[in-house]
């Protein structure tokens, strides 16, 4: 799962023919219209049962969940962040809402957030950047990236913020005055860089103690790392409906990083919260299907049209505890590692 980039045009070229046709090959049965619903035509003893990917080894279960949750109080939630002391910020209803603190009114709603060591709250609306201090006063509004941008993570590091934009498939790096310096990620043969593929909007990034960029490339089952400059460097992640790949047309939809350096990933369809070493290893799960959907009904995602809404968010907190985003219920859900490790 984890290599890197040094192939040849041609290397790379085979290489993503054959990605591609093995992850078609791979869904076209997981993803099958089972009901019948959709005019598949297929008797009952060529149906998928994909139900049984919904239960998880408790062998494999890392962390219990807390008999707490917050509730966030709000009708539609998009996003979540914790602040180095704990806090949590919840993006949704055209609010920032933080625990045991007033919120801060937005003019639209809110995609995604990041919060710095400072206090100050970076906001990424459909189009646009805007900054907030921890009083809730606008400090800036940057410049709309288009119509077609769709922003979604945002991570700031020294004096650079780096921006998702599903909607033109492309990382914007910007310097703390909210200037375009740099794009990265962007289809580039002579730099062996295959290109963002993005089929719903989830597009997540975060910056790792080692200095480099994690970008998800979710049409492409893995998490991607460049520098800054936008050389990538490897990257790791395969296309499997097994605990330790990513299923459906595009997973995983977010992660966040451990204090350790390990990656907490979450999925949609088969919705499951997973931990993976620095180098992309599977170690183990937060949460599988029937902990964190209502009877546990794991559900793939057909069409890139099924997958638009429904994705979880995750954060990790400075104790290393575990907040997921419910966004089905409107909570913030919390995991603690077992003492034990669960093995």
């Amino acid at each position: 799962m984890y290599g890197r980039f040094g192939m040849t045009k041609s290397e790379v070229l085979i290489g993503l023919v054959l990605g591609v046709a093995v992850i078609g090959a791979i869904c076209a049965v997981v993803l099958l219209d089972t009901t019948g619903d959709k005019g598949s035509g297929l008797s009952d003893e060529y149906k998928f049962d994909i139900s049984r990917y919904g239960k998880t080894d408790p062998e494999l279960i890392l962390y219990d969940e807390a008999r707490e949750s917050y509730v966030t109080g709000l009708k539609e939630t998009k996003a979540i962040a914790v602040d180095g002391s704990g806090v949590i910020y919840i993006a949704g209803d055209n609010v920032i809402s933080r625990v045991n603190s007033s919120a801060i009114k937005l003019s639209g709603m809110p995609m995604c957030l990041a919060v710095t060591d400072e206090g100050d709250i970076y906001v990424g609306l459909k189009d646009h950047v805007e900054i907030y201090d921890a009083n809730g006063k606008k400090l800036a509004s940057w410049k709309s990236l288009g119509e077609r941008a769709v922003i979604t993570s945002i991570a700031v590091s020294g004096k650079d913020v780096f921006v998702a934009d599903a909607g033109n498939r492309i990382v914007v790096r910007y310097d703390f005055d909210g200037n375009v310096v740099g794009q990265i990620g962007k289809k580039d043969e002579d730099r062996n860089i295959p290109g963002f593929v993005i089929p719903s909007p989830y597009f997540d990034l975060a910056i790792a103690d080692d200095g480099l960029l994690r970008v998800v490339n979710p049409g492409e089952h893995r998490i991607e790392a460049y520098t800054f400059d936008g050389d990538l460097e490897f990257s790791w992640g395969k296309a499997s409906v097994k605990i330790d790949g990513f299923c459906g047309c595009c997973n995983p939809i977010n992660f966040a990083i451990l204090g350790d350096g390990s990656f907490v990933t979450c999925e949609k369809g088969l919705t499951r919260v997973k931990i993976y070493d620095p180098e992309g290893e599977f170690v183990g799960v937060v949460a599988g299907v029937e902990q964190l959907v209502a009877g546990g009904v794991a559900r793939a995602c057909d069409f890139p049209a099924d997958c638009q809404t429904g994705g979880f968010d995750v954060a990790v907190g400075p104790d290393g505890r575990v907040f997921v985003l419910d966004t089905n219920k409107g909570i913030v859900r919390i995991f603690v590692k077992k003492a034990s490790g669960g093995k």
